[in-house]
């Protein structure tokens, strides 16, 4: 593979995955263990006997550390990027983690883990390297540049948050996108889209909904809207704390107290909400600390009634979405879906009655799967934007900002200048004079919202024009103006005409890292970059090694076993114990050289399994009938082959 490649990611509150385009079509890149998913998850490790730095794990095994030591975990930090510190408290009550005591208004608030403290970039920043690795390890090449998905109602804190991310982790971020948008860049690549698209995008904890117009190549975005507080976290918080009520009311438990009982709940709603997707009904059986057990049965029905006030939620930026881009439902040509949550039917239908499809004789897009499809488009804007191959090079991608952008004017009010659903990049130009005679300074104060008074909107920033020459009120001429980037991230200026005083700034969000808070971070990463990288190495050749070692202990129960003579049986069983062995000390190498030793001994094991199959499958059969049937197992990698010998 060629070194240079541009990769896209989906950054998201609950799973996060990494993607390329392969000839014409995306490919998500998948991980270590063969998962396309990387969870959105982080655990500090205990801190390892005889002091230094504990580990950070990421990911499935991360997941795996809920419920032993909640306190040492972190997941859905989405929520929490781009949030100052009376943001984030209604998101952290249900969640095991907590802030470091010492953050003060004002501040990036920082996550407590064992030990160490963590602002929300920084976590982030973990996963992203996660798969900066994934990818580097795929293509056998560094990479360093990348694609970065965003909700599209992020604002420009959240959004200036995910670039100090993506630069912690290594990566240069060539283009923050919506992901709605590229959901629909997901879609067009491979059909020929001519008309209006609505994209409906329900994840773990942002939802949004975007109209974009599809033409010759041309991606054009509408309107969008959103709630950045809304998703799949809110329904297992719902069920969580219904489970958690019940089980203080019927058995006197307070669960509250025991955050690792917690953990377990909410592991136990989250599988009945992905079971109701499927299934009429699904079980809730749950020992407690005291030794009762709590069970119950939600039937789908009382599920899709306690869920409902959460999805209505759905409906209003949906409505208002339609009436920003000036259409009515029947002139919605095509619904996409995206989102682990649009799994749920009530999703589904609500969909279905909000844009009128079944009437019409449509169905909403469900072709592609609902957690890659994101994923999937980034790595079609990476290519556009790397000008890597021909099956993108006419392709364009128009996409908006979310939320107007003005300034405070006389009295308080907002003077916008650029409104919602402007496409970008984009800029704009308004005039000012001032409002007291002998005026010589001016305050610009910039805001973001949709609300009439400056009070109302979110403040983005402040600075003075000064040096401004005497004159009556009124006759300064002043001219703002707004340029907001590819990546939705606003630069103003502000010059007096007459006297061609000048000023401007680029707008830092209000809880924003600095740039001397990231460079410490990208430097500390860097201090410990080899103790950090060993560590890594050792997690995976053990990893690697129980793969194959769970694979062994299975082989017995083979008929294949059977037909191995006594010396290979012996030669398997001594290179099984002694990765057995070596797995548990702290030598990498030896673990990998173990793992190679028992998968050589296994070969002519897996050859006879190869053989019993292909026999079984040909048995009365043509050769062609018996193709079909086998389908790619006939072709699929030695069984007990970990990944990285394959």
């Amino acid at each position: 593979m060629s070194e240079g490649r541009v990769v896209g990611i989906d950054l998201g509150t609950t799973n996060s995955l990494v993607a390329y385009m392969e000839g014409a079509a995306p490919v998500v890149i998948p991980g270590v263990d063969g998962s396309n998913l990387v969870p959105s998850v982080v655990a500090l490790d205990p801190l390892p006997e005889g002091g230094g730095r504990p580990t950070v794990t990421v990911g499935n095994s991360a997941r795996r550390a809920l419920i032993e030591t909640p306190e040492r975990v972190i997941y859905s930090v989405k929520r929490l990027m781009g949030r100052g510190l009376s943001e984030v408290q209604s998101e952290l009550k249900l969640f095991p983690f907590r802030l470091a005591d010492d953050v003060e208004a004002g501040e990036v608030p920082r996550i407590q883990l064992g030990e160490l403290k963590f602002t929300p970039p920084e976590i982030s920043a973990y996963v992203l390297r996660q798969l900066k690795r994934n990818a580097e390890r795929f293509f056998g090449a560094p990479v360093t540049q990348a694609v970065i998905t965003v909700p599209a109602y992020f604002n420009d804190a959240q959004r200036q948050a995910t670039k100090d991310a993506g630069r912690m982790a290594g990566l240069e971020v060539l283009r923050l996108v919506n992901e709605p948008t590229a959901a629909a860049l997901a879609y067009g690549l491979d059909r020929a889209n001519v008309g209006t698209i609505a994209v409906y995008d329900l994840g773990g904890g942002t939802f949004d909904i975007s109209i974009l117009k599809l033409r010759d190549g041309i991606f054009e975005v509408q309107s969008t809207n959103g709630d950045t507080h809304l998703g799949g976290d809110d329904i297992d918080n719902l069920l969580l704390t219904i489970a958690l009520d019940e089980i203080y009311s019927e058995h006197g438990v307070d669960l509250r107290a025991h955050p690792s009982a917690v953990q377990a709940v909410r592991k136990a709603a989250i599988d009945a909400k992905i079971k109701l997707s499927t299934e009429q009904a699904a079980q809730f059986d749950i020992e407690l600390p005291n030794g009762d057990r709590y069970q119950r049965e939600i039937p789908r029905a009382v599920f899709e009634q306690l869920i409902e006030p959460v999805l209505e939620r759905t409906a209003g930026p949906c409505k208002q979405a339609m009436t920003d881009a000036g259409l009515t439902p029947d002139q919605i040509d095509a619904v996409v879906m995206v989102g682990g949550s649009t799994r749920i039917p009530a999703v589904r239908q609500l969909v279905d009655d909000l844009f009128q499809l079944a009437p019409r004789g449509k169905k909403p897009h469900i072709e592609l799967h609902p957690d890659e499809v994101v994923a999937l488009g980034a790595a079609v804007q990476a290519d556009i934007l790397a000008g890597a191959s021909t099956a993108t090079e006419e392709m364009l991608l128009l996409d908006v900002t979310p939320l107007s952008l003005g300034i405070e004017a006389l009295g308080g009010t907002v003077a916008r200048i650029i409104q919602r659903n402007s496409t970008i990049p984009a800029s704009a130009t308004e005039h000012f004079t001032t409002g007291v005679d002998g005026q010589t300074n001016v305050a610009i104060h910039v805001v973001q919202g949709e609300r009439e008074l400056a009070a109302d909107c979110r403040s983005l920033a402040r600075f003075d024009l000064k040096g401004i020459p005497p004159m009556s009120a009124g006759l300064p001429r002043i001219e703002v103006r707004f340029l907001i980037d590819a990546d939705g991230i606003l630069q103003v200026s502000a010059r007096e005409q007459r006297s061609g005083k000048a000023a401007q700034i680029e707008v830092k969000p209000t809880y924003g890292l600095s740039d001397e808070q990231v460079e410490s971070m990208i430097l500390e990463s860097f201090d410990h970059a080899e103790e950090d990288f060993a560590k890594r190495l050792l997690i995976e050749a053990r990893n690697e090694a129980e793969t194959i070692l769970s694979a062994v202990e299975r082989a017995p129960e083979s008929p294949a076993w059977q037909q191995l003579t006594g010396e290979e049986q012996a030669a398997v069983s001594a290179a099984r114990d002694r990765l057995a062995a070596v797995k548990l000390g702290e030598d990498a190498a030896a673990i990998r050289d173990a793992t190679l030793a028992l998968d050589q001994a296994t070969r002519r094991f897996a050859e006879l399994m190869m053989e019993a199959a292909v026999t079984t499958a040909i048995r009365g059969k043509t050769m062609d009938a018996a193709g079909e049937e086998m389908g790619d197992e006939v072709t699929a990698p030695h069984p007990m082959a970990p990944a990285e010998f394959k």
